[in-house]
């Protein structure tokens, strides 16, 4: 199963180079990315049965070298399941590009561009989830933020060039901060090799690994867009076209926040900042979705959501319990297929109306009811109303923060409720306000009633109203189903989920690692 693992970065990178050779093909481009990312599902689907029924991880040293001189590929419970997620919402996001594109023409996303872009940034995203050293795991967050850079400033609009200008040097900040952190790692205790970094870390100073730890934080947590570095993707996010906000909100943070649960479970476990990523966490849940509130605009209303529910992971990491670590790793999956359904419903809601601000946009109840039910679902399970996922996500983090009890998780369980009140409030004010209006008057009184909302930043000026291909809306449709799948299914998927808790706070040694690389 071993000969597996590689696939799993190398498919997508053969991909790009197939689809870049065809770019005069689009229909060829397409098929090639729609095969590579269901073979990707699949291989991870195997690989996640394989570590879960076998309890040990899947370790290749790629070249043969030994480790940890080698490029280690590392593939337990928890990469597996995230890689699997990943390459679902990946190969739905492409579907409903086709339709756009097919719509559109090369107008919005060139499908010369895109479909190799997008492979690269697969393959990125999912070198980042099974990396077994912090140097390949840079390597993957660079190859996914140069596809991200591409990507979001399709179409070269005035709007998309200025923010993704701003994208672009927030991630080159990150990714400097953790370049310099893997040299001073490597430094200090002479390896990036995760597992010997973490068996060696502990033999440093307390004031040493500190400095160390909060290095790496500092570096993921801009890429996760926790408070107060999350300034950035509010403006970065809403102005790429549909296809591409989709996949950005549903993974690129979460490949941020992979990387802290690795750091504090497994590289500086012996290193507590518990204290401290509560009040992170506290901090961006609260003001991550006081700024959705005070939106106007649907992509950014949710680009607000998407920060303030990060909060809710770093919660979840705080806690530092296999519950609590168990629970996060839920949410993650939960928030992935969620958010990244919002996304495409509000694309398909730019399209119906001309808009996506919530003060123009009115009477599509009755015009699209079908519209009207593919954001309804993702919206209420977002804002956490039973038996949704999101609901049971929370209230999973909440009991593994009242079984431990201390005051300031108590704190943080209230903040946790109010940051999920709030964003029910948000988005069904959304519903309420683009769906039922049905006449001027109705629009003006709400206009009256929301007058906060008159000065929040507005979206790109869109008249045109753009017919919806049916494959656009098969593919929502088809990523609502998998929201309602992670509802019906989620006592194994739970389950699963505490295994991989338990399995994070019980980090592979470098012998146990070099054995399964030998065998």
């Amino acid at each position: 199963m071993t000969a597996l693992v590689p696939l799993l970065v190398a498919l997508p990178l053969l991909g790009a180079a197939v689809t870049l050779v065809f770019g005069r093909s689009p229909r060829l481009q397409v098929l090639v990315s729609a095969i590579t990312l269901a073979s990707v599902s699949m291989i991870a689907a195997i690989l996640l049965v394989v570590v879960d029924q076998s309890g040990t991880p899947l370790a290749v040293s790629v070249g043969g070298w030994p480790i940890p001189f080698g490029i280690v590929l590392y593939v337990d419970r928890f990469a597996a399941l995230l890689v699997l997620t990943s390459a679902i919402v990946l190969l739905a996001v492409l579907l409903f590009s086709i339709g756009q594109g097919a719509a559109d023409g090369a107008e919005d996303t060139p499908t010369s561009i895109f479909n190799p872009s997008y492979l690269i940034l697969a393959a990125g995203i999912f070198n980042a989830f099974i990396a077994g050293d912090l140097f390949n795991l840079y390597v993957g967050f660079e190859i996914l933020l140069v596809a991200s850079y591409v990507l979001i400033t399709l179409g070269s609009t005035e709007s998309r060039i200025r923010t993704g200008s701003v994208y672009i040097v927030v991630s080159l900040v990150s990714s400097i901060l953790f370049l310099a952190a893997i040299a001073a790692i490597y430094g200090a205790v002479g390896t990036v090799n995760m597992a010997q970094v973490a068996e060696r870390v502990a033999q440093l100073p307390q004031d040493t690994q500190l400095v160390l730890h909060l290095m790496l934080v500092i570096a993921f947590g801009i890429k996760a867009a926790i408070f107060p570095v999350s300034f950035w993707l509010p403006d970065s996010y809403p102005t790429a076209p549909a296809p591409v906000t989709a996949v950005f909100a549903g993974l690129l943070t979460k490949v941020g926040v992979y990387a802290l649960i690795r750091t504090e479970t497994q590289l500086f476990a012996q290193n507590s900042i518990d204290t401290l990523l509560m009040v992170v966490g506290l901090a961006t849940m609260i003001i991550g979705i006081l700024g959705a509130v005070a939106q106007a605009e649907l992509k950014r209303i949710l680009s607000f959501t998407l920060v303030s529910h990060v909060g809710y992971m770093i919660f979840g990491l705080a806690i530092a319990t296999e519950a609590g670590v168990g629970a996060t790793v839920y949410y993650i999956v939960h928030h992935i297929v969620v958010q990244t359904t919002l996304f495409l419903a509000v694309g398909l809601i730019e399209r119906r109306a001309g808009s996506t601000s919530i003060l123009r946009v009115k009477g599509l109840m009755k015009a699209a009811p079908l519209l009207a039910v593919l954001y309804f679902v993702p919206a209420i399970n977002l804002g956490g109303l039973p038996p949704f996922s999101g609901f049971i996500g929370k209230i999973g983090l909440f009991q593994a923060a009242a079984e431990v009890g201390t005051p300031m998780l108590y704190v943080l369980i209230g903040g946790g409720i109010l940051t999920s009140l709030l964003t029910l409030y948000a988005l069904m004010r959304a519903w309420n306000l683009a769906f039922w209006r049905e006449d001027d008057d109705a629009a003006e009184e709400g206009e009256s009633r929301h007058g906060y909302l008159a000065g929040a930043p507005a979206a790109d000026e869109q008249q045109e109203r753009r017919r919806i291909p049916a494959i656009m809306t098969i593919a929502t449709g088809g990523m609502v189903g998998v929201t309602l799948v992670l509802t019906v299914f989620a006592g194994p998927l739970y389950a699963l989920c505490d295994r991989i808790g338990t399995g994070l706070l019980q980090p592979v040694t470098l012998v146990q690692l070099d054995e399964e690389a030998s065998g």
